[in-house]
């Protein structure tokens, strides 16, 4: 590889990085609001989605999940 290959690498997994950093937020956000629903407070759409999201959330690698609940300070219950 030269300088120029290299370089783009490194630009690109730094890229992937600070994207992984987002994403991590927006999941540990979205656990954090399925973990403080009420769901009889829910209409029955909102109810689907939101069973949904929390399948999807519970199929995550636990370190994973770990890390975006680290990623907005909350903690697992």
């Amino acid at each position: 590889m030269n300088k120029q290959e290299v370089e783009m690498l490194s630009n690109e997994i730094e890229m992937l990085m600070h994207e992984r950093t987002r994403l991590l937020k927006v999941v540990g956000a979205a656990a954090v609001l399925v973990a403080n629903t009420d769901p009889k407070s829910l209409h029955n759409d909102a109810l689907d989605a939101a069973e949904m999201l929390s399948e999807t959330l519970n199929a995550l690698p636990e370190e994973t999940l770990k890390d975006a609940l680290e990623s907005v300070q909350a903690e697992a219950a």
